[in-house]
């Protein structure tokens, strides 16, 4: 393999060299549709998704919990569970016609579009608010992915980045618009990946929750497997975020039937909460929806448990994650301190320290 090929996915992101030249293949427009549309498939099969799942039994030791599991999405090439939609919209997108790409994003979104469109051959447009200088804007710019400064925060950016895929035809890679569903369903494959592992649902699965897609998904596959008759139940949803500034938590908590904007002057933003907080989360009533129909429940979790358990998972466990991941982990560790757990099997979520 040419160095030069290898550089250009150097950095964060880890790629094999059988999907570069996969890649090659995907954006040789002699070949046909079909055939390129096969190799990118071929990629995806390669590098995203059957992600680490192991029962944390150092951490059951130090806490006194009993069957706990981590689904850990760092082995995703970007690091994130981020891949899992980034690849299938690009997948999508080639299958349409489309020639570019856009996202807003705040960073980890921004890297897996910008990767998964690098190896697709699609032209991709990352929009970012100006205020926001997330550490993956190099990476993204590295995968040859052109960044748009906007004013404002970042539901400003998806309305921008929204309003201009309209204007140019480009696919709209946002939350909340014409793909959700696309969204959720790639992130069903997490809920399958379990089942896989488990045979059945486990009692409780956890989750950070932002914009409300991961949870939506995890949920929707559940229930599928649960209507095929392949598990006895559907587990109990709980989502988790940072403390008073997530939208989702507020509705739940506050007993509302669609989930309810904040005042966007009222969060802070800190470089742990960064990836949890928003004032608007566009899948917000899909999330709110899954809580309530499994009959879960919602925490908010402030940086420092964040943080102290970041910390304990990479000691314990050899895991080190994004502090702002472990918002639902901290809150099945609160629940079974607060009132203990029956003995069953509980999983929470993770993703890499992107």
């Amino acid at each position: 393999m040419d160095a030069s090929r290898k550089t250009e996915y150097s950095g964060s992101t880890s790629i094999s060299q059988e999907s570069i030249k996969l890649s090659e293949m995907v954006k040789d427009s002699s070949l046909s549709l079909v055939d390129r549309i096969e190799c990118y498939e071929d990629i995806i099969n390669l590098e995203v998704g059957e992600t680490s799942f192991s029962r944390a039994r150092n951490i059951e030791r130090e806490t006194d919990f009993r069957q706990l599991f981590l689904k850990f999405e760092g082995g995703n090439p970007t690091g994130t569970q981020k891949d899992r939609i980034a690849f299938a919209q690009c997948l999508d997108a080639l299958r349409r016609g489309f020639d570019t790409i856009t996202v807003a994003t705040c960073g980890n979104y921004g890297a897996s579009v910008a990767l998964a469109a690098k190896l697709s051959g699609l032209k991709c447009i990352i929009h970012i608010p100006e205020s926001y200088h997330t550490s993956r804007v190099q990476e993204i710019a590295n995968l040859g992915s052109e960044i748009l400064r906007v004013e404002g925060l970042y539901e400003d950016s998806v309305r921008h980045s929204s309003e201009q895929a309209e204007t140019n035809e480009w696919y709209d890679a946002n939350p909340g618009g014409a793909n959700t569903s696309l969204q959720i369903m790639a992130y069903a494959e997490i809920a399958h990946e379990i089942y896989d592992q488990l045979r059945d649902a486990p009692k409780i699965v956890a989750t950070p929750v932002s914009n409300g897609t991961l949870l939506a998904g995890v949920y929707r596959g559940f229930v599928s497997l649960y209507k095929r008759g392949k598990t006895s139940r559907v587990p109990f949803m709980v989502a988790a975020s940072s403390t008073r500034k997530n939208p989702i938590i507020y509705s739940f908590k506050n007993g509302l039937e669609e989930c309810a904007d904040l005042v966007p002057e009222k969060i802070k933003e800190t470089a742990v909460n960064e990836p949890l907080i928003n004032w608007h989360s566009f899948d917000g009533n899909e999330a709110l929806y899954a809580i309530r129909q499994s009959g879960g429940s919602a925490y908010n979790i402030s940086d420092e448990k964040m943080l102290r358990t970041s910390r304990l998972l990479k000691e314990k466990e050899g895991l080190h994650v994004l502090p702002a991941s472990v918002a639902g982990l901290v809150a099945l560790l609160e629940m079974d301190e607060g009132n203990q757990l029956e003995p069953d099997r509980y999983v929470a979520i993770l993703t890499g320290r992107k």
